[in-house]
């Protein structure tokens, strides 16, 4: 709190965003700091111009003051200079990282896009992740023809661990199955399914795709991806699905083309060291050979243009509502070759083709397991699935996984660390400083997924991921849940997460949505499955969690605050992994007004004294959490003019 705060969201960065727009940027200056002068620097056209601002309102707690910032460049860059000639501190620049008596490069100033075309319906999404096979049987299994090397698994059976049986596991999940359960995910809060792939491929994961013309008979072919869609669509839900751009399977009809005959069109569509049969592998599996993005006629087919893979599934009558692109970070990337910026814009120019002819506004999402800052900038991927900046940090804050687990630090060859909530909000706070917001708001934000083990086998308990919970729905991003989590379902690998939903029903038979006591991993919690119903009526409810700036107001061990920032009232978030000693934040220099609703939730209570100027203190005795919404002090309007 005794920072200067600005941040781009509505609050702080007033205006319509556009190519040459002018924007009001506020910034917030707490007591002790007093500045003489505020100056903004913003880069124009790669040159640093100087913009005074405007001390426009003073208080006892702290001072307002306003400069104007012009969108005059694709991606506009400004950071503010606070000069203090008789202090102790007379020349401090506060960026998006934070604060710096030097000079800092232009890599952390707030980032902002004149033209953001990213879809707004993704602000108010809440994602729900769905392995098809683990989820839902309309049709018996045994009324389905399962290819030879598919093995049959009874529908709660454990899930195995690792290796090659772990993509050969077949449970009979389908397509319908899920539209059965619509009912269940609405309750839940869910708007947005993404679907891991639903193509035809040598396992039951799907990424060795063996063609991408149609939809797994398994699964139901094309009509119950219709049906799927329709019926998502007819409720206001919407649908993501999931491409694989930097590979394919071995038996896939491009693949077998290519080692048939190496003068075929196809041949080019991967790079041969020998062929037939010495060829780029993505990460040395011989079953998922790399595509080469040099190729202009493998890019036709796949990415660009209405007759693309691409534009296909989001064309009628298909519909979907978007991409998420596997191993994005991987794709056209090879030895000296780099074309994965080249491969997302051509996908998104397709995108916006479809976008024109249907009127539907599309979403593209990359996975990316580590930095994705440099991928974020352009016309490409408008977000990532946001493992490096939400996932691994709120793991290690909070993770006390039983040793016999195994588990390791997502591809590092050690335990999971144990790290001070210091060292995770200024971790999370230079990352997303690397980006404009606009790519953190339209990121996955994930406790795991089917590529990880699951929180509750992360945490350790249910308090701890009830914890976890608060921050998937409360943070800048989409929170998506992995089917499952909400039930308290535990995995020690990615492969064991990918668990069935213990539906009292068996596969095949008339549907409810009913939930079973048991699961493969044992029992299900449903107090987890009611306070993630309740943080996702919360976030519905609260525009700030959904569409507001982002503040780090305190963190220190074992406590992390956070305040999302929004014209129609801020709203104060409190995570505590054990007990703390009190914390208490005069309102006036959050600054706020008032508090208004508390929800204050398990070992975390909320006190208040008094209305302006007043105190709100946090009492932690045990892991928890709290949502309190916040009153300004003076109207936005006001405040933004008062002198």
């Amino acid at each position: 709190m005794s920072q200067p705060h600005h941040d781009t969201g509505p609050a702080y960065l007033l205006g319509t965003h556009q190519p040459g727009a002018e924007l009001t940027a506020r910034l917030w200056v707490p007591e002790p700091w007093e500045p003489e002068r505020v100056i903004v620097r913003q880069v124009v056209d790669g040159e640093p111009a100087l913009i005074p601002a405007t001390l426009v309102a003073k208080t006892r707690a702290g001072s307002w003051w306003e400069a104007t910032i012009r969108l005059v460049n694709p991606v506009n860059h400004y950071r503010f200079l606070l000069l203090s000639p008789h202090s102790e501190h007379p020349y401090v620049w506060f960026h998006a990282a934070g604060l710096a008596d030097h000079d800092v490069p232009d890599a952390t100033d707030f980032q902002v896009l004149a033209d953001d075309d990213a879809p707004d319906w993704v602000l108010d999404a809440v994602c729900y992740q769905i392995f098809p096979d683990r989820f839902a049987a309309h049709t018996p299994p045994r009324e389905r023809i399962a290819p030879a090397w598919a093995q049959a698994h009874e529908w709660l059976e454990e899930p195995p661990v690792a290796g090659p049986p772990s993509g050969a596991a077949w449970y009979g999940g389908d397509l319908d199955g899920i539209a059965d359960h619509l009912d269940y995910l609405q309750e839940l809060g869910i708007n947005t399914l993404y679907l891991t792939p639903i193509f035809p491929a040598g396992s039951l994961h799907r990424y060795d795709a063996t063609t991408f013309d149609h939809v797994d008979e398994l699964l139901g072919g094309d009509a119950a991806l219709v049906r799927l869609s329709s019926a998502l669509h007819e409720r206001g839900m919407r649908l993501l699905l999931d491409l694989t751009t930097n590979h394919t399977g071995v038996g896939h009809d491009w693949f077998r083309s290519a080692v048939a005959d190496e003068h075929s069109p196809e041949a080019g569509f991967y790079t041969f060291d020998r062929h037939p049969d010495q060829y780029v592998t993505w990460m040395g599996v011989k079953e998922m050979p790399k595509l080469n993005h040099c190729s202009d006629a493998m890019r036709d087919r796949l990415l660009r243009g209405p007759d693309s893979v691409t534009a296909h599934w989001l064309l009628p009558p298909f519909n979907a509502d978007g991409w998420r692109t596997d191993v994005a970070n991987m794709t056209g990337r090879s030895g000296m070759v780099d074309l994965a910026h080249q491969a997302a814009t051509d996908m998104r120019a397709t995108m916006r083709q479809v976008e024109a002819t249907t009127g539907r506004p599309l979403w593209l999402v990359a996975e990316h397991g580590h930095d994705a800052s440099g991928d974020l900038t352009g016309p490409g991927w408008q977000g990532t699935m946001n493992y490096h900046g939400f996932t691994r940090p709120l793991w290690s804050w909070l993770a006390s996984p039983d040793p016999d687990d195994g588990l390791t630090w997502l591809g590092i060859p050690t335990g999971i660390p144990s790290l001070p909530a210091q060292s995770i909000a200024q971790g999370v706070r230079e990352y997303a400083a690397h980006m404009p917001a606009t790519s953190i708001a339209h990121s996955m934000n994930l406790l795991g997924s089917h590529d990880t083990p699951r929180i509750r086998t992360v945490v350790g308990s249910r308090e701890a991921q009830l914890v976890a919970a608060t921050a998937l729905f409360t943070a800048p991003g989409v929170p998506t849940v992995f089917s499952g989590d909400e039930l308290g379902a535990t995995g020690r690998t990615g492969e064991h997460a990918r668990t069935t939903m213990p539906w009292t029903t068996p596969p095949g038979t008339t549907p409810t949505d009913d939930i079973g006591p048991v699961g493969a991993w044992g029992a299900v919690d449903r107090v987890v499955l009611e306070r993630y119903r309740h943080l996702s009526r919360l976030r519905h409810e609260l525009p700030a969690l959904r569409r507001g700036g982002m503040r780090w107001v305190y963190a220190d061990d074992g406590l992390i605050v956070w305040m999302r920032t929004h014209p129609d009232g801020d709203v104060l978030v409190v995570l505590a992994r054990a007990a703390c000693a009190p914390l208490s934040l005069p309102l006036a220099t959050l600054p706020a007004g008032t508090a208004g609703e508390v929800e204050a939730m398990d070992g975390v209570e909320i006190t208040i004294l008094g209305d302006a100027g007043g105190e709100l203190t946090i009492h932690a005795t045990a892991p928890g959490s709290a949502i309190v919404l916040l009153h300004p002090a003076l109207p936005r309007s006001e405040c933004a003019y008062a002198r």
